[in-house]
């Protein structure tokens, strides 16, 4: 049987990370650096990116069948696609031991929630959603880093019923790895991060798609300014995670756009008028509130 759900306040006696790739393997290389973790137990579907995360000092030790993993782990960590979550959780679900705390780093945490429910029957108390606000558009074990989520922000979204004591453990796995933790509920995270993340990355996406696909294409990227290459950086992300995104979240991630077109056409219109006064007003408005916030 795994350790008491407040030993973990102490000390994580063996972490599973289910999914060992930037975020899994960062959060990996945090905990043990910290000396937080006795043994971490790692899992997934490609062997050959299990073995390179053992070479590297990742992970002590692989499964590649999860159910196998989560043995007598105290703290399961569930770092796979949204769309393969639900899947993960029922192959672990009669095999994680009774208390032993899961958690997850999914950027939307709706389908999470409503994926946990239907594997387990409900979510289990035990279980404390979470979202890092971390990363970079590099993936896999190779671009892991134990500084990863220094000065970076945890989200989690316990439910109603989540044992206060499982918050604590996992809020206090994150503050090891050197993040500052808050809490939200999962509607307003989802509705956050379709505006902050979701969007930025569909917008990303969508530019480069759009240049990719013009005949002077070559030229185009040819000429490509440092401008374009910080705002399009993360169209270089995992293109499946970033689908899954996108239909996990598709309602708040839908509004978001709507409200950019919205406010794109007023700046179309204000462009094709010849309006400087009014694109001077919305750019100035955009300064200073990227200054303030984000400076």
């Amino acid at each position: 049987m795994a350790p008491a759900v407040c030993d973990l306040l102490l000390m994580i006696q063996r972490l599973c990370i289910i999914g060992v790739g930037l975020i899994g393997g960062s959060l990996a290389r945090a905990v043990k650096r910290a000396g937080f973790c006795a043994e971490v137990v790692g899992s997934g579907r490609d062997e050959n990116q299990l073995r390179r995360a053992v070479e590297l000092g990742v992970i002590d030790r692989y499964e590649t069948d999860p159910a196998r993993a989560v043995i007598g782990a105290d703290m399961v960590v569930l770092a796979v696609p949204l769309g393969a979550m639900e899947q993960v959780m029922r192959g672990i679900a009669p095999h994680v031991e009774r208390d032993a705390v899961i958690t997850d780093v999914g950027s939307a945490k709706g389908s999470v929630v409503t994926a946990a429910e239907a594997a387990f029957g409900a979510a289990p108390a035990h279980f404390v959603p979470g979202h890092p606000i971390a990363g970079t558009e590099k993936s896999g074990v190779e671009a892991s880093a134990a500084d990863l989520f220094q000065r970076r922000r945890v989200i989690l979204t316990p439910l109603p019923y989540t044992a206060a004591s499982a918050v604590a453990a996992v809020r206090t796995m994150w503050e090891q790895a050197g993040a500052e933790v808050v809490e939200m509920g999962a509607a307003h995270h989802d509705e956050v991060l379709a505006a902050t993340s979701h969007l930025p990355h569909m917008l990303a996406f969508a530019l480069v798609d759009t240049l990719a696909r013009m005949h002077e294409q070559a030229e185009i990227f040819r000429y490509a300014a440092g401008g374009f290459r910080d705002f399009t950086r993360i169209a270089s992300s995992d293109p499946v995670m970033w689908r899954d995104i996108c239909l996990a979240n598709r309602e708040a991630v839908a509004t978001m756009i709507d409200r950019y077109q919205g406010d794109l056409t007023v700046l179309r219109a204000a462009i094709l008028r010849g309006d400087g006064k009014r694109i001077e007003e919305i750019f100035t408005r955009a300064k200073a509130a990227r200054d303030r916030y984000c400076e």
